[in-house]
């Protein structure tokens, strides 16, 4: 399998990005029914934290790609052409939706904090653009989420099929033919 596999820093930065959206996602679905106060306010700052952070990963992997094409697919046909479909719309959504976050709250009176780091806003107070980039940001997730759910679905096929596909970006040899 040597040459097939995903290089170390690839396989890295998608389990570490996996890992942030899964919380980004699960923190985003629940923050939004906490009561106001400070568990609220801790749970929306460390949402704007991960997002930011989800970004970076984004930003590095595509940074990392560009030096370092993938392996060649293993599929053909209608399943290779939706496979790369789809890692292009996911590519597109993960930086999409933290961009529209960070553009949302852009548009608000508070400060924008990275870990308690406050960053620089490309905006102003503005509750009609910040309505406007939330809305964005909500549907960049549910989209990024169905693909997710897409994308997940692919990698269970491939672990059924044992066709070699999924150990490629799976650190080690795990699920090895």
């Amino acid at each position: 399998m040597s040459g097939q596999r995903y290089t170390l820093p690839a396989v890295v930065l998608h389990w570490a990005q996996a890992v942030v959206v899964i919380w980004l996602l699960w923190l985003g679905w629940t923050m939004v029914d906490l009561p106001k106060g400070a568990e609220r306010s801790a749970a929306y700052s460390l949402h704007k934290s991960l997002g930011l952070l989800a970004l970076l990963l984004i930003v590095a992997r595509l940074a990392w790609r560009r030096g370092h094409p993938a392996p060649k697919a293993l599929a053909t046909g209608w399943e290779a052409r939706l496979a790369t479909a789809t890692h292009h719309a996911l590519y597109a959504l993960l930086f999409l939706a933290p961009m529209a976050g960070f553009l949302a709250s852009s548009f608000t009176p508070y400060a924008i904090k990275f870990f308690g780091i406050e960053l620089p806003k490309l905006g102003w107070p503005d509750e009609a653009l910040n309505s406007l980039f939330k809305q964005l940001h909500l549907a960049f997730v549910w989209g990024l989420a169905s693909l997710i759910g897409l994308h997940i679905a692919g990698a269970l096929k491939h672990l059924l099929k044992r066709d070699g596909t999924l150990q490629r970006m799976l650190p080690g040899r795990l699920f090895s033919n």
